[in-house]
């Protein structure tokens, strides 16, 4: 079931009406910042080198700290999916880290994908500190910037359509959280409301396959902890449960309404909260308490 890369469509430079469309909208760093991280998307040796960083320096310091605390479960219901066919990860949000983690463990096990997933606009985008973070701790993932001001949801909307423009090249892991926004609640099973932009990349995208997972014992508030409680031997485990491709029926043949979208996503957090209940057993099993909002 492998998937021809040169047969795959290409995503041109200029083909990009996201950037246009937020020209004049955004600030001179946000959209300068927006240029050049969509220009390393491009097929070629820039591309090839941040997936090898991705692969290699990324996946090495995410390992080095998580190695003793990360249990990961059913990687295998992923061996179906074609080496070379994109698919976007959903998953709960309990902390800034979620999909460093689940992605750095893709990584370490056979993934050649290059990774992305959207990322708010704040000190990512306008900033030259988030330019540097976003390069230095993920290799430029954090693509594309979504905006909170209410004037630039339009721009949302094209961020989207511009992940599954990726999607349709090829060998891109999207990897995006149902949620809309982290959750640090106490209960790590109880998650938010499902919000629909998820729905729309995923009708953008279609026969792209979406991956849900549940990830739980990352702390949402206290990085450092976390890494010193890998090696003192204080640390809660961390579980990450991987489901089988969602299958969403009829759904993607459906005319794009914000009503569809609502209901693919609603679909995609019922499959993480399925695997949820999971992890809570597999927990369980393993003797490990269930994590909580600690600071």
């Amino acid at each position: 079931m492998s998937q021809d890369s040169s047969a795959l469509p290409r995503v041109k430079a200029g083909d990009n009406e996201l950037l246009r469309a937020a020209e004049g909208k955004v600030g001179r760093l946000e959209h300068l910042q927006m240029r050049a991280i969509r220009r390393t998307l491009q097929p070629g040796l820039l591309d090839d080198a941040l997936r090898w960083c991705q692969r290699t320096i990324g996946q090495s310091w995410i390992t080095l700290a998580t190695y003793n605390l990360h249990r990961i479960h059913h990687l295998e219901r992923l061996e179906p999916l074609a080496p070379h066919r994109s698919f976007i990860l959903v998953c709960n949000h309990r902390s800034f880290f979620d999909l460093y983690v689940l992605t750095a463990a893709l990584l370490r096990w056979k993934l050649r994908h290059r990774i992305v997933f959207p990322v708010r606009a704040n000190f990512f985008y306008d900033t030259p500190a988030g330019f540097f973070v976003n390069g230095v701790m993920s290799f430029f993932a954090m693509y594309p910037p979504l905006f909170r001001d209410k004037r630039l949801t339009l721009l949302n909307a094209l961020g989207l359509d511009e992940l599954a423009s990726l999607l349709r090249a090829g060998e891109t892991l999207v990897g995006i959280h149902p949620e809309g926004r982290r959750n640090p609640g106490d209960d790590p099973y109880q998650l938010l409301p499902a919000k629909s932009g998820v729905g729309r990349l995923i009708h953008a995208a279609r026969g792209v396959p979406v991956v849900p997972v549940f990830t739980n014992g990352l702390l949402p508030n206290n990085l450092p902890r976390q890494v010193w409680s890998n090696f003192d031997g204080s640390g809660i485990p961390i579980h990450s449960v991987f489901g089988n491709p969602i299958d969403f029926g009829d759904l993607l043949a459906e005319p794009a309404s914000p009503r569809l979208y609502a209901r693919l996503a609603e679909r995609c957090l019922d499959e993480v909260k399925k695997l949820g209940a999971e992890e809570k057993l597999l927990r369980a099993a393993a003797g490990g308490a269930a994590a909580q909002s600690s600071s």
